[in-house]
């Protein structure tokens, strides 16, 4: 049985990485001594040996060990033996880019499927839906398909921000990006506002957190759904 959390993001403003998850990720990863973390969306500035350190230091609050899947001569191997995973931030093409070059996309999928506990936020929560194409990531990198892990029926669009009426920006709102992608795809889009998660347990997907998170569906008026309404009538 699935048993996921996909998070908008990792951090909230004036607080500490992951620590306003900590409570539910206790309890996500109650069975695991060790995780396996995917640090592979960051292009630059933090090397995977940084990015895994600062995980493992916020994973050393609830007594789990991290790993990173670099540090695995056989990446396969070690996501069907994980006990649990855990992929991070940073740009989606990239982190695509590299499950599909070291041919994990199709084995991390099924691992999740078959119940191993998985946590993701922001590109890590990206790829948990049908496609990556909702983004808000630069394409750096051209990764080999557009298609991601499919383990929710929709896509996602992390760290969804409200239109500003008091802004003096002209560019193109959030809201208007999905609304192009709609223009060519019929798949519903869940804008997932900060501080805001989906707990997926078998083919249930909860939404929880203080906010409420905003439906889009091709030629549809988009829908604001409260804090711990059930989605799975999304499809």
């Amino acid at each position: 049985m699935k048993n996921i959390i996909i998070a908008s993001t990792s951090t909230l403003h004036g607080g500490d990485y992951l620590d306003y998850l900590l409570p539910e990720l206790q309890l996500h990863f109650k069975d695991c001594k060790t995780i396996i973390f995917i640090p592979f969306a960051r292009p630059g500035g933090l090397s995977h040996e940084e990015y895994t350190a600062k995980v493992a230091s916020a994973f050393a609050k609830m007594d789990i060990a991290v790993k990173g899947i670099h540090e695995f001569g056989d990446p396969a191997s070690a996501i069907q033996d994980a006990q649990g995973i855990f992929t991070g931030g940073g740009n989606t093409f990239l982190l695509v880019s590299q499950l599909y070059k070291n041919n994990i996309m199709t084995i991390l999928a099924e691992a999740v499927k078959n119940g191993t506990p998985y946590f993701g936020t922001s590109a890590g929560s990206n790829i948990c839906g049908l496609t990556m194409q909702t983004t808000n990531d630069m394409p750096i990198i051209y990764p080999p398909s557009f298609k991601t892990l499919g383990w929710i029926p929709f896509n996602l669009n992390p760290h969804y921000l409200d239109a500003d009426k008091q802004s003096q920006h002209m560019g193109e709102t959030r809201e208007t990006r999905i609304k192009e992608f709609h223009a060519f795809n019929s798949v519903p889009v869940l804008g997932l506002r900060e501080g805001s998660w989906l707990d997926v347990k078998g083919e249930k997907i909860t939404l929880k957190g203080n906010l409420s998170a905003r439906l889009f569906r091709q030629n549809q008026i988009p829908e604001e759904l409260e804090n711990g309404s059930d989605l799975s009538f999304i499809k």
